[in-house]
Formats: structure tokens, sequence, C-alpha cells
């Protein structure tokens, strides 16, 4: 599959948030893993009756090995005195160890257990069996003492070590049930992250955000009412409770919160919207009320909400009722905000990419009344960006920042992280010291893209196809005056795309001309009617610049108002386009069927009017076409300059930054 890559400024979705574990707790169980899982009470029932097994299999062994000597009865006990074999007897209570004398040459001892009579002496009991006194006087008899530890411990052991295991039992249970009860008391306690203003390791401030200008100018004001609030009161003026941060995912909305805090040396809590829900109605509420209770005591303090749209949405949307968990969380965060009251030092902070979807009572002023719109870096802010995470990593002397920037439009502060983060990996890869301009630019197309799939070798006759797609591509955004520059072309697989051309704006937009976007379209299409020309033939190679411009086209009839026919009339319903990019819940449609058939006779009439503009370029440039699939077939990427000489040869002209400044 090919893609047709196009960075657009005001069309960028970001990563739905993943699902958050409820219930907390520790981790942790049995000493010897069960069945039932690590915290189980069936899995700690299991282990102590493993380790009493183990327990009474090894004092089996024990007793077994003791008892391995041969025992005896007292007449042959007695027969043996009388025949002088016996050398020694050992008396300990009843028991008697017998000890033969030597036989020949042998040198191993021969002991033999046997037992007398009980209340009776040694001596008696030998006397009865026939043995006379000189015969008893040649065996040496020692009586060993019946007290002592050992003696009591062996005479009670059998009946105590039951006892203790159940004891040990018995408290093991118990402590189980407490540790259940004190999480059942804790439940309810907010799982706040709390950073001290003391903590060096953690302090950020607003010279570590790069770029963003007008909303630190913004949070400027709640740093000086943090740090200087007599000035404010004195005039009568209030700072504002309550600040929501809105952008796109990844423009630093936490970093600017923890610069905020770093700036005032205040407290600083941070917790995300999911953290408050839980499967118990209440849960959300009482740690709401608990993370106000921490911020009063450690006041001033910042409390700053993450992604509060999972609590925050409209109320009464009919999902959960109005005993919902989620509602009861909302309502107390509307209380403790404005409640009865009042927090002066304590200050709110919120991040959310979908404002849409918020309450109203959490907008209104007396909350969060002030609200910081958080955009995609521009070119200075991008290479300002690029600087601050620049600062541990070794360079080549030919590491150009400002080319960086200038090829990343559309880019969040996130992905140029990771841009840096990936360059760098690069280079480690190849077992070199320092990052080049090279590492760079190979991890824009990374980011954007994906990693080269080298594996993925094309046939040579999807080559030809892929490399006629991609000029085809090319060509047409050099000739139409009203797309981007191309910048790269290339037929090495990345991703789930074939092939790619990589065409960027002279200068950063934030706005868009309808002949912008039929331009846009008409590039898109240049591959698909390419591959249909050349080939006579059409494969599933298109099928992503389809989608791309049927729903670009879509959007200018039914969203921009860019239609004669329909005119200036916004027609999608509540699951359009929200203002970062994020969709809605539903795709209702808001009007009759035949205004439904007039649209999609206007999208099609867009798509037609594109692709027969697209052939008559390509028929009109073919030699271009050709020579530049011919040089990707041999090379398989083409770079901004070496493009711009086979143009330049075959009569079309570089589009220039003065020539798009003449076209405004």
């Amino acid at each position: 599959m090919c893609y047709y890559l196009h960075m657009q400024l005001l069309n960028k979705k970001g990563p739905g948030m993943a699902p958050k574990k409820a219930g907390g707790g520790k981790k942790g169980g049995g000493m010897i893993p069960g069945f039932f899982g690590r915290n189980s009470l069936f899995s700690n029932i299991i282990n102590i009756i493993l380790i009493l097994l183990i327990v009474v299999s090894l004092y089996s062994i024990i007793n077994s090995g003791n008892n391995s000597s041969e025992t005896i009865p007292v007449s042959q006990l007695a027969s043996d005195v009388s025949a002088g074999l016996v050398q020694q007897i050992d008396v300990s209570g009843n028991d008697l160890s017998v000890t033969y004398k030597k036989v020949g040459s042998s040198t191993a001892e021969v002991i033999k257990k046997s037992q007398k009579e009980d209340g009776t002496a040694l001596s008696q009991t030998l006397f009865n069996y026939g043995v006379n006194s000189s015969k008893l006087e040649t065996v040496k008899i020692n009586i060993q003492s019946e007290s002592g530890l050992i003696y009591w411990f062996l005479l009670l052991g059998p009946f105590l070590i039951p006892l203790i295991f159940i004891g040990f039992f018995i408290w093991f249970l118990t402590r189980q049930v407490k540790g259940a009860g004190m999480q059942a008391f804790t439940f309810g306690q907010s799982k706040a992250r709390m950073s001290l203003p003391n903590d060096k390791t953690q302090k950020i401030t607003f010279k570590d955000v790069a770029g963003a200008k007008e909303a630190k100018e913004e949070l400027s004001e709640v740093v000086d009412f943090l740090k200087n609030p007599k000035k404010f009161l004195e005039i009568g003026a209030r700072i504002p409770k309550g600040i929501l941060l809105m952008g796109a995912p990844g423009t630093g909305k936490t970093l600017l919160a923890r610069a905020v805090a770093g700036e005032a040396g205040v407290a600083f809590f941070s917790i995300s919207g999911s953290e408050f829900v839980e499967m118990f109605v209440g849960v959300g509420a009482s740690r709401v009320r608990d993370l106000f209770k921490m911020a009063k005591d450690m006041a001033p303090a910042i409390i700053f909400v993450d992604e509060i749209d999972a609590v925050g949405r409209v109320r009464g949307a009919g999902m959960g009722g109005g005993n919902d968990e989620r509602e009861q969380t909302l309502n107390q965060i509307l209380v403790e905000m404005d409640g009865f009251e009042p927090n002066e030092k304590v200050i709110v902070m919120a991040a959310t990419n979908r404002p849409d979807v918020l309450d109203p009572a959490l907008l209104r002023p007396g909350r969060f009344d002030r609200r910081v719109v958080i955009d995609l870096p521009d070119r200075s802010d991008r290479e300002a960006i690029l600087f601050v995470h620049a600062k541990e990593k070794p360079f080549a002397e030919d590491v150009n920042l400002k080319v960086i920037a200038e090829r990343t439009p559309g880019f969040s502060g996130a992905d140029l992280y990771s841009l840096m983060n990936e360059a760098a990996i690069l280079a480690a890869r190849e077992n070199r010291t320092k990052v080049a301009q090279f590492d760079l630019i190979r991890s824009i197309e990374k980011v954007m893209l994906g990693p080269e799939r080298k594996s993925h070798l094309l046939s040579k006759k999807e080559k030809e196809l892929t490399a006629y797609h991609e000029a085809g591509h090319a060509v047409v955004a050099s000739v139409l005056p009203y797309a981007d520059p191309v910048h790269k072309i290339s037929i090495i697989s990345r991703g789930r795309a074939a092939g790619y051309t990589l065409k960027l704006p002279l200068e950063d937009r934030k706005m868009q001309s309808k002949k912008e976007f039929l331009d846009d379209i008409t590039v898109a299409l240049a591959g698909y009617v390419t591959e249909k020309m050349i080939m006579d033939d059409v494969t599933t190679g298109p099928s992503n610049d389809l989608q791309v411009s049927t729903a670009l086209a879509r959007e200018m009839v039914t969203k921009y108002g860019m239609s004669d026919k329909i005119g200036a009339l916004a027609l999608e319903g509540t699951g359009g386009a929200t203002l970062f990019g994020s969709r809605g819940v539903s795709d209702s449609k808001e009007y009759s069927e035949k205004v439904s058939a007039l649209i999609d006779s206007e999208v099609s009439e867009i798509m037609t009017n594109s692709r027969t503009k697209a052939e008559e370029i390509i028929k009109t440039h073919r030699k271009a076409l050709d020579a530049i699939a011919a040089r990707l077939m041999e090379i398989e990427t083409i770079e901004r300059e070496e493009y711009e000489k086979i143009i330049i040869a075959h009569g079309i002209i570089p589009k220039k930054k003065q020539d798009i400044e003449h076209q405004g």
C-alpha cells in the first residue's frame, strides 16, 4: 500500500487513553504463589498446607534415619551378653543402644537397639534372663539423664508441633483479614503524586519549556499570585481558581503545569482523571475530598488533574443515570472548587484535548474560568525545543537544527523529543559516538512512518509500479501552484507504506484555502491516475490516497462551506472532528436525504475534476514522469536537490518561498 504523505497542521489526531486498572492495592501475597492469585485467601491456605506437608515429610525422613539400626529383643541381648559379644550398653529411659565388640579385622562398630522392661533396672532384667554377674561386669553400662530441653522437646514435640502450626495458621488468617480491613479504610484516600518545592530533582521552570510563549505569559500571573498574593488582594483582584490547559496531545500541558509549580516554589499534586473512578460508588468523591484536604494543608499548592475529560464530561447524557460514579466525582470537584470554604491559596490546573465534552458547570466563572490554548509549535518554537532536547547529546559538526525544524511542520513537542531520541539510537546502533545530520533526517521519517522494512523486497513489476506511482505524486505537486514543494521521494518500504512522497510547506500555515485543498486532492489522486494510465490497470496501492482525498472533499462540502451549490452551511453531525482532532460519540445526520444526495454529488464532482486535472498534467509532463520513475528504480530514493534538477531539465520550475507569498 502506498501512502501519500502531507502534513496538515490543523488536523492531527492524538492517541486514545489506555484503560486504567481499578482497585490499586499492595502487591505481594503468600510466601509461595498459590493457584488462586498472590493475594487470594485460598492461596494463603494452600501455602500453609504445603509448608506443613514439607515439615512433616522432613520429620519422617529424620525419624526413618534414626531408626535405621536393627532392633533386637531383650532375650537376644541377654544371650549376647552371656556370650561376651557386647561391649557397651547406653540406657536412655527404657531405650537401649547396644554396641557390639569388633569381630576379626572389621573396623566398623555394630550398634543395635533394644528396650528393657518399664520400671525395672537393666541389671535386674538381664539377671532375670539368666545373665550372671561376672559376664555383666565385662559390659560398660552408661545411664543417660532423662531430663533436659532435648528430652522434653522429643517427648512433647509430636503434640506441640501441630498446635504451633494451628496457631500460626490462625494468626496468619487474622493478619490477612486485618490487612484487608485496613485497605478498605484507605480505599478512599487520594492516589495523587506530590512534588515538594525543595525537591531539586523534579523541579522544572519556564526555562525548561521551549516555545508556548503566550501560554507562559498567561500562567506567569498565577506564579506572581502564588509568590506575592498581597498586591492582588489589596486591589480587590482574585486569581482564577481553575486553569484549563487545552491542546493537542504532546504539546506540553503537563510540563507547563509542573513549570508553574517550579516557578512559584509550591507543592504540586498531580493525578489523572481516571484515577478517581473505581468500581465502588462514592470512592471517587472521597478521593477528591482527600486530595483537596491535602492541598489545603500544604497551601499554597497546585492541584493538576490530567485528562480531566475522564470525569468531567457533560452530565445527564443518559449513561449511568444520576447516581453514576463519574457524575458523583464531578459533583464533588465542582463543590470543592467553588464551595462554601474559600481555597484562595489552592489553584486547580487541568489538561484536556477534548474541551468540547466538558460539563458547562465546570467551565463557568469561578471554576475553570481561564482557558489556555497550547498550539502546535511553529518553526522557531520547534528549533528551540530541539535545542532543549539536544543539551545532553553529542552532535557532529554538520548538524543544523534549523533545517530539522523546517522539515518538521505539525510536530508536537513529544514528537520532537522522539525524533532526537531516535537519532541518538540510530547513531549508537552504528557504533558512532556523535549524532549526525543524516541521523536526524532519517529519524524524521521514522517518527512519521515507522522504520524501514528492508526485508520487504518488491518484485521488478511492483518496484516499477511504485516508482511511477510516487513519480506521479511528485510531478503533479510540482506543477500545481498551490501544492507544497516535494522534499523527498522514496520507494523503500516504511511501516505500512510501500513508498512515499514527502512534501512540506515552505512556511507554517494556520489556515488553508479552497484552492490549496483542491490541489491537495489532485496530488493525492495522481498516483491512482498514473497507475491507470501507465499500467492500464489499478492496484490496491492507491487505497489510502482515495480515503484521504475523499474525506477531505467531504469536509470541504459539509464542514468548511466550500461548495457553490450547498453554500455556507455546516452539515456535519455531533460525530465530526473537534477542536484538536478528536471524534465525537455518534455520526448522526442532521440533514435530509435530498441534501445527503447533493453532498454526494458535490464530493463526486470534486473528485472527478481533480482526477481530470491530474490526467492532463501527467500527459503533458510524461517525459519528466518517466525520468523520475527511472531514477527511482535505480537508486530508490531521490532528495530535493536532485529532484529539482530533473524537473528543471524537463521544463518544470520548482516553487520558491516568494512564489507562495505572491500567490497569497
